[in-house]
């Protein structure tokens, strides 16, 4: 099941008890300075320590490198994923694809029954809400042990723009 999840952190914090997804999934580019997007408000919200990893180079954002990240009270999500994209001039479609396929695979692998993912390429406006969702909805469509529900982190422009595809819960 899709739904979605404004990028707001005002929505985040409201979010019943129990409610709230497992897991942010939080894709960005190498060369994504400073985080935009979700990952940005995390970082915000954070007070800089998403920045401080990456300036550290302990987390890069090369293609397919996977962090779990614990934001502890701060934020409503028990973990965050920060998965890399590698350098943003290298993304395209097909890319896109690749990189929804390779996030599912992660999420499969650590059997999250609800998630939250701001969907890559996104976060700079190098993909549409609409293709974006159309990509996930093609790669959930693939079968295998995806989350049981998936909420797609996305602005109220970005809802408007692929309502068609889906009308999704506002939580």
């Amino acid at each position: 099941m899709i739904g979605y999840l404004g990028q707001e952190l005002s929505r985040w914090d409201h979010l019943p008890d129990g409610e709230a997804p497992e897991a942010l999934v939080l894709p960005f580019f190498s060369d994504e300075r400073p985080l935009r997007g979700a990952a940005g408000i995390c970082d915000w919200r954070l007070c800089g320590r998403l920045s401080r990893l990456l300036s550290s180079g302990r987390v890069t954002g090369a293609w397919g490198e996977t962090t779990l990240f614990p934001p502890g009270r701060r934020l409503p999500f028990a973990r965050l994923v920060l998965f890399g994209l590698g350098p943003g001039d290298t993304f395209d479609d097909g890319r896109a694809v690749e990189a929804a396929r390779r996030l599912l695979g992660v999420l499969t692998r650590m059997r999250l029954g609800r998630v939250a993912i701001s969907l890559p390429g996104r976060s700079t406006g190098r993909l549409s809400a609409r293709r974006s969702l159309e990509i996930l909805q093609q790669e959930l469509g693939r079968g295998g042990n995806t989350p049981a529900e998936v909420l797609v982190v996305e602005s109220a422009a970005g809802q408007k723009e692929s309502a068609d595809l889906h009308r999704g819960r506002q939580p």
